[in-house]
């Protein structure tokens, strides 16, 4: 069993990361959020797209323009951010017969991975974007 993220779900974290630590309003231009977070260039565009189409991000255009954030970092989850590039989390396939999930009943194993799933989106949803800015560890007190 694998956890992983895309390459555009690990930018996605980078950049929300990288916006959540400059002061509340600051702008900052996609060429500084690369550097900053080792992030190529090149991919950086439509991640924040992403980001801006789901209102975790809004840009401004010109001279001086670039990126911040478009909530408070309190009020952005971790899975807001995933969720934003990557789609819906949930499995929707049968980890046992590779069809959908429910449509001839369920197996065996159904319970303990939906509550295995339901469980790691919590985590994820209950990890604020400023906890996780304030240092390591700290999305994970309670």
């Amino acid at each position: 069993m694998r956890m992983e993220l895309t390459k555009k779900g690990d930018y996605a974290i980078r950049t929300m990361l990288a916006l959540g630590r400059v002061p509340d309003g600051a702008v900052v231009s996609a060429r500084r959020i690369a550097d900053a977070m080792d992030i190529p260039v090149r991919f950086l565009p439509q991640v924040l797209a992403d980001l801006s189409r789901a209102g975790l991000v809004q840009a401004s255009a010109g001279r001086a323009g670039g990126y911040r954030l478009a909530r408070p970092a309190a009020d952005v989850s971790l899975l807001d951010v995933i969720e934003a590039v990557e789609g819906d989390s949930r499995r929707r396939t049968c980890v046992l017969r590779g069809g959908p999930c429910g449509a001839d009943g369920f197996c065996d194993v159904h319970a303990v991975f939906f509550a295995g799933q339901e469980a790691l989106l919590s985590a994820l949803a209950g990890a604020s974007l400023a906890e996780l800015v304030a240092g390591p560890g700290r999305a994970l007190r309670d």
